[in-house]
């Protein structure tokens, strides 16, 4: 029991704690002022909306607007083709595929003692 006699019995002390409530001050912001800022943000916001809106012009080559068109459609053709088939065809197709590949594919047994 002599060992723990020098221990320290109080709550511990953490630098700084006292001095933050007997600071400094915060100060008070003016809210007329934050409203006003508001307003000219906002409104410059609304200024740069109208503007991109009318000012959007396409800037893309005949062969830019070729090449968009035609992967839309190709990708429109995906889309059909696979939605074409429910997921038991598929599952059949597959399996149909598999019976046809070799036993070069099969997977190899582990164990040569069973």
């Amino acid at each position: 029991m002599s060992d723990y006699a020098s221990t320290q019995r109080s709550a511990l002390k953490i630098k700084g704690v006292g001095d933050i409530s007997a600071g400094k001050k915060k100060k008070k912001k003016d809210k007329q002022s934050k409203h006003r800022m508001e307003q000219v943000v906002s409104s410059q916001n609304e200024e740069e909306e109208v503007k991109s809106k009318t000012a959007y012009i396409d800037k893309r080559t005949p062969a830019q607007l070729a090449f968009d068109k035609m992967q839309e459609k190709r990708q429109m053709e995906r889309i059909l083709k696979k939605a074409s088939k429910t997921h038991k065809h598929r599952v059949e197709d597959f399996n149909r595929h598999l019976d046809t590949l070799t036993e070069h594919y099969d997977i190899p047994k582990v164990s040569w003692t069973k």
